[in-house]
């Protein structure tokens, strides 16, 4: 996947969990992105449904 697939975000993030997460990613032989796509990912459900309400 190159950067061109990709969307730049801004986050606000409680600096130790950022150090937990960047030495995790070491850890793992992952960039900081891929380890984090691959937390939402496992986090997420499969599908999400969203549906509009009648009114």
């Amino acid at each position: 996947m190159t950067t061109n697939d990709k969307q730049r975000i801004t986050l606000f993030i409680n600096p130790a969990i950022v150090k937990h997460v960047k030495a995790q990613a070491i850890v793992e032989e992952l960039s900081l992105t891929n380890f984090i796509e691959k937390a939402l990912i496992n986090y997420l459900p499969k599908e999400t449904i969203i549906k509009k309400v009648q009114i």
